[in-house]
């Protein structure tokens, strides 16, 4: 008969090993703190031994722990890898994947058929959020994110980088930049307000042209609407080309002239602590082999 501590403090202990964190093990459990603290309490007296040092806001393994942790978390990716084995034999296989509003629209929709056709077993949930989500506590599998690729503690791999030019409905006859003044500017608001951030400041300054401040303007909170007013000749826009390649092959929206600028880079991020299951890694090839034909 074996003589093991509780499952619920083996549980509480290679979590907050895993985070390094007794309040992030807590947010992962759906515990408080404290809890967590008394369940490794519990763990190490079953035991004798002193699994962590208590550190000031923070806990650090001790040699014990450091020994214990990897076989705990060996034997836990080994238990979800079995489970989600024998429940794909009884339900269809999801995973679900984040990105923000414009790119789950214009990027990701189009290609779901892509997928389904691909792997007809396995059912993609898209979680549109312009705020970025805590993998480690959520029930997000993929996210999109755009940005620099500094992600701590993830698994992060660049898809490609993005640029910005001004663009219009080709019936609105714009050919030049002085044109610029029979219409409005279409804006968006970026999430994160930064100085090289794609804006009609910085295509002006970079233009060489002063940046008229009496030039009508059409601002929108959502990158996906101010896309849909440039299509509907609403005035000249300031767009990714990445998510108006559709539009702009269709010939819905023409760029006339430039210069462009460069955009962030899009990164396909994964949980960065355990190698996906087979569903989660057909999910992230897909998106792989999607970036080849569109941006290789």
């Amino acid at each position: 008969m074996r003589r093991l501590p509780p499952l619920s403090a083996l549980r509480a202990f290679e979590a907050a090993a895993r985070h390094g964190s007794f309040k992030r093990a807590a947010n992962e459990l759906a515990v408080t703190p404290t809890a967590i603290s008394h369940q490794i309490r519990s763990l190490e007296e079953h035991t004798g031994l002193i699994l962590f040092e208590r550190k000031i806001r923070k806990v650090v393994l001790s040699d014990a722990g450091a020994q214990l942790y990897p076989v705990l978390r060996e034997g836990f990716d080994a238990f979800e890898a079995i489970l989600d084995r024998i429940s794909q034999s009884r339900k269809r296989a999801q995973v679900t994947i984040s990105a923000t509003s414009a790119f789950t629209v214009k990027w990701l929709v189009p290609r779901v058929a892509n997928f389904r056709k691909l792997h007809p077993d396995i059912d993609l949930q898209l979680q549109a959020s312009d705020e970025a989500v805590d993998l480690d506590v959520s029930s997000v599998d993929i996210a999109i994110r755009y940005g620099q690729g500094n992600y701590p503690g993830l698994s992060s791999e660049p898809m490609f980088a993005d640029a910005f030019a001004p663009l219009v409905n080709p019936k609105l006859g714009v050919r030049n930049p002085a044109d610029l003044g029979r219409f409005p500017l279409i804006h968006f608001e970026w999430m994160r307000k930064q100085p090289g951030n794609p804006n009609w400041q910085n295509w002006f300054a970079k233009a060489g042209l002063p940046c008229p401040s009496d030039l009508g303007q059409l601002q929108f909170s959502d990158e996906g609407h101010a896309i849909q007013a440039a299509v509907a000749g609403q005035g000249v826009a300031l767009l990714s080309l990445a998510l108006v390649a559709d539009e702009l092959a269709a010939g819905h929206l023409v760029q006339p002239f430039g210069p462009s600028l460069d955009g962030y880079t899009y990164h396909l991020v994964m949980k960065g602590d355990r190698s996906p299951t087979p569903s989660v890694g057909a999910a992230a090839d897909w998106l792989r082999s999607e970036v080849r034909p569109a941006h290789g």
